[in-house]
C-alpha cells in the first residue's frame, strides 16, 4: 500500500512539486541578497554604488576631493571604454569583489590589482592622448600603438607622478 502511495504521488506530480518548491525557495533568497546588496545600482555609472561596500567609501571620498570628480566617475578611470570590455569588466569585478567581500578576504585600505591598474592608466592615456601621445611614443617602456601601458617594464606609468590626480588627498 506504501510503495502505492508513493508511486502515486511521484507520478501525480510530487517531485514536480518539490522542485518547483526548491526553485522558488533559491529564487527567492536570491532576489533577497539582492535586494539587500543594492545589486541593480551596480548596472549604473553612479559613483554612489561604489559606497554600497564599507571598504569603498574612503576612496569614494578621496575621489570627492579630487581634481577629476566633475569629468570623470568610477567607471571611466576604472573600467575599459569599449561595451564589451565595460560590461565583461563589471561582471568580472562585481564577482570577484562579492565573494572578497563575502569571505572577508581583502586588503584594507583596498588596493588596486594589477589588471586593474592597467586598465586605470589606459584610461589616463585615452582620456589624455592630445597632451601625452608624445611621452607615450618616446618612453621604451610603454606601447603607443595600442595605449597599452607596461609600467611593469619600466617601473612608471601615470600614477607614478599623479597618484592623487584621481584620488586626492
Amino acid at each position: 500500500m506504501r510503495g502505492f502511495i508513493m508511486r502515486n504521488w511521484l507520478m501525480g506530480g510530487g517531485v514536480l512539486l518539490v522542485a518547483a518548491l526548491f526553485l522558488g525557495l533559491m529564487a527567492g533568497a536570491g532576489a533577497f541578497t539582492a535586494d539587500r546588496a543594492h545589486a541593480l545600482s551596480y548596472l549604473s555609472d553612479d559613483p554612489k554604488a561604489c559606497v554600497n561596500c564599507h571598504v569603498m567609501r574612503e576612496a569614494h571620498t578621496s575621489w570627492e576631493r579630487s581634481s577629476h570628480r566633475n569629468v570623470a566617475k568610477c567607471v571611466d578611470c576604472h573600467l575599459p571604454h569599449d561595451t564589451v570590455g565595460k560590461w565583461t569588466g563589471k561582471a568580472v569585478d562585481g564577482w570577484n569583489h562579492s565573494v572578497a567581500f563575502t569571505l572577508q578576504n581583502f586588503h584594507e585600505p583596498i588596493q588596486i590589482k594589477p589588471r586593474g591598474l592597467k586598465i586605470v592608466e589606459q584610461s589616463c592615456v585615452n582620456c589624455h592622448r592630445n597632451f601625452v601621445s608624445g611621452i607615450v611614443q618616446a618612453h621604451t617602456g610603454f606601447v603607443a600603438a595600442r595605449a597599452n601601458l607596461q609600467a611593469k617594464s619600466s617601473g612608471l606609468g601615470c600614477l607614478h607622478c599623479h597618484s592623487d590626480v584621481g584620488h586626492g588627498q
